[in-house]
C-alpha cells in the first residue's frame, strides 16, 4: 500500500513539474524540413518560410508565446521529438495510425490526399507504372503506401522531393508520388509534368489530414495547440494563410 501511495505521489509531482515547465515556457521550438514547398522552404534570405510556418506563427500568437523553427532531415523529425530535443513537429505530417503509436497529433489543420505525377503523356493510367521507378521522400507516408499497396512498382527513396523532381524531368524516374497540395505547385512551375490518375485518400495513409506532432506525454501543449487551431479556423486566419501560400506560383522566389 505504501509503495502504491509513493508511486501516486511521485507521478503527481512529475506531472506538476511538467505543467509548470510549460506554463513558464516563453518559446515553443518547432522542427520542420524546409525542403517541401509550399509547406516549408528556405527563402532567398535563408529564412524558413511556407504554409506550415505561417500557420505555426498564427497558433503561437493565439497562445501568446514565441515560436522558433529548426530545420532538419524529414526522417529525423519524430526521433528528435521523442528524444525531447524539440517541442513539436510541423512538416506536412499525415496523421496515421502508425505514427500515432509514437507521437500525439493535434486535430487536423489541413485536409490532404496524394497524387502521382509523370512527364506529360508518358502514361495513361496508374496501372502503367507496373515495374516502373517511382520516387518519394524517405520516411514519408508516400513511401509506406507504395511499399504496402503497390509492390509491383519500384520505390526510389530521396532525401528531398526536389531531387526526385529533377530525376523525373531528366528521365531517371518514371513518376513521383507526393502530397496533392505540393504536387499542384510543382505542376504550376513545371509545364512538362502532369498528374496521373485520381487523388488518393486512403484513410490509413492520407485523407485524415495533416497534424502537428507533440510528445505523447505532453497533454497540456496538445490541448493548447488544439484550442489555437480551432480559433484560427473560426476567425478565418487558416483559410487566409492557405490561400496566400497555395494559390501562388512564385513562393520560392521570395
Amino acid at each position: 500500500m505504501k509503495k502504491l501511495i509513493l508511486s501516486v505521489f511521485f507521478f503527481l509531482v512529475s506531472l506538476a513539474i511538467s505543467l509548470s515547465v510549460f506554463a513558464e515556457k516563453k518559446i515553443l521550438h518547432f522542427a520542420t524540413e524546409a525542403l517541401y514547398p509550399p509547406f516549408e522552404f528556405m527563402s532567398a534570405h535563408n529564412e524558413i518560410k511556407g504554409f506550415d510556418i505561417d500557420l505555426a506563427k498564427a497558433l503561437c500568437q493565439k497562445m501568446q508565446i514565441e515560436c522558433v523553427f529548426v530545420n532538419q532531415a524529414f526522417d529525423s523529425l519524430i526521433p528528435s521529438l521523442k528524444s525531447r530535443r524539440i517541442d513539436a513537429v510541423i512538416a506536412g505530417l499525415d496523421i496515421t495510425p502508425e505514427r500515432s503509436k509514437q507521437v500525439a497529433f493535434t486535430i487536423p489543420y489541413c485536409k490532404n490526399s496524394a497524387l502521382f505525377i509523370i512527364q506529360t503523356g508518358k502514361f495513361s493510367g496508374i496501372g502503367d507504372l507496373n515495374g516502373k521507378r517511382v520516387g518519394m521522400q524517405n520516411g514519408s507516408t508516400h513511401q509506406k503506401f507504395l511499399i504496402d499497396k503497390h509492390p509491383e512498382m519500384i520505390p526510389i527513396s530521396y532525401s528531398t522531393y526536389q531531387n526526385a523532381i529533377l530525376d523525373l524531368q531528366n528521365g531517371r524516374l518514371d513518376a513521383v508520388f507526393g502530397d496533392t497540395a505540393a504536387v499542384n505547385q510543382w505542376l504550376i512551375r513545371n509545364p512538362t509534368l502532369g498528374a496521373l490518375g485520381n487523388k488518393i485518400t486512403d484513410s490509413d495513409y492520407f485523407g485524415v489530414g495533416l497534424g502537428i506532432a507533440v510528445k505523447q506525454t505532453d497533454d497540456l501543449l496538445l490541448n493548447k495547440l488544439n484550442e489555437a487551431i480551432k480559433k484560427i479556423k473560426d476567425d478565418g486566419s487558416c483559410d487566409r494563410i492557405y490561400k496566400n501560400c497555395f494559390l501562388r506560383a512564385d513562393f520560392i522566389n521570395e
